[in-house]
């Protein structure tokens, strides 16, 4: 598939965000930064039982095939609060999306950072203007399995398949009520997913990575909200992802809130991923909190 140039239109019925925490740690420096059982659960009206209503979440948007999406990461580390936003497009049957994604001004107020086009494809993460000596007209290509948090935080924002798929962790989670976002009537889930269940029951494209989070987090277990529309789509989730900064003294926990909407389904998806020619295979000089890595890994 590289090089190819895929668009994708959904024939189904449509609807009304750093290498191993470069640009996470980016940011928090210039900032500041140096369950077994299912649990309780409650009817949804009409959605039936809530974690099983979860657990289908994923497969309901490969059924809706694409849509457009945003995504905000906020970050909080030593009382410091960051947040990296992202717009763009996913298509859920290949695995496949686009975001632009936008870093916060230094804390000095100086000019914004130029936005880092990603490329999310399975198995796979592709950032342009990633910065540290990369050549402006070069790629950064990582093997999201090899990233600690299964790319769920290292991009600055979280795959938006992957994000649906660790509802497929789902242990615990109540039915809040009905509600609307933007325009469309919703119904809003809480609950907790355990990373560890949710890689046994992902796709292939994300079981490895949601297995590194598993492993890589401060903890395996993330809470939750999530509002799916009367289809069973996911509208909006927002995850809270907990991780060590790399601190010997095991000091320094950054606190991670991670917010995915999804609209318009069926949008166009083009999607065209780097030859190997156009990917940077140096190595990625070192960022603010960050560490260097080897590009093409």
């Amino acid at each position: 598939m590289v090089g190819r140039e895929q668009e994708l239109r959904s024939r189904r019925r449509g609807g009304g965000l750093a290498l191993a925490g470069g640009v996470v740690c980016l940011c928090l420096a210039g900032a500041g930064c140096s369950g077994a059982g299912r649990g309780a659960s409650v009817e949804g009206a009409g959605g039936g039982d809530p974690v099983a209503v979860l657990h289908r979440a994923a497969d309901r948007l490969v059924a809706a095939g694409s849509a457009k999406a945003r995504t905000a990461m906020q970050m909080a580390s030593g009382g410091t609060r960051v947040t990296i936003r992202g717009e763009g497009v996913y298509d859920f049957e290949e695995r496949l999306g686009q975001l632009k994604v936008r870093l916060p001004q230094d804390p000095a107020g100086a000019s914004e950072h130029r936005p880092i086009t990603e490329l999310l494809a399975p198995g796979a993460l592709f950032m342009k203007n990633r910065g540290a000596g990369v050549p402006d007209d070069k790629w950064v290509r990582v093997e999201t399995a090899s990233l600690s948090d299964g790319n769920l935080v290292t991009g600055g924002a979280t795959d938006p398949f992957a994000a649906a798929e660790v509802l497929r962790g789902t242990r615990t989670a109540t039915y809040v009520g009905r509600t609307e976002l933007a325009g469309t009537e919703v119904r809003h889930y809480r609950g907790t997913a355990d990373l560890a269940q949710a890689a046994r029951g992902a796709s292939r494209a994300n079981k490895k990575a949601l297995a590194a989070a598993a492993e890589g987090f401060a903890t395996a277990e993330v809470p939750f909200d999530a509002y799916l529309d009367d289809e069973g789509r996911i509208r909006k989730v927002r995850h809270r992802f907990s991780f060590a900064n790399g601190h010997e003294d095991g000091s320094g926990t950054v606190d991670v809130a991670s917010t995915t909407l999804l609209y318009d389904f069926g949008a166009a998806v083009r999607v065209r991923l780097p030859e190997d020619r156009d990917i940077y295979a140096g190595r990625i000089a070192e960022e603010p909190g960050g560490a260097a890595v080897d590009g093409k890994n």
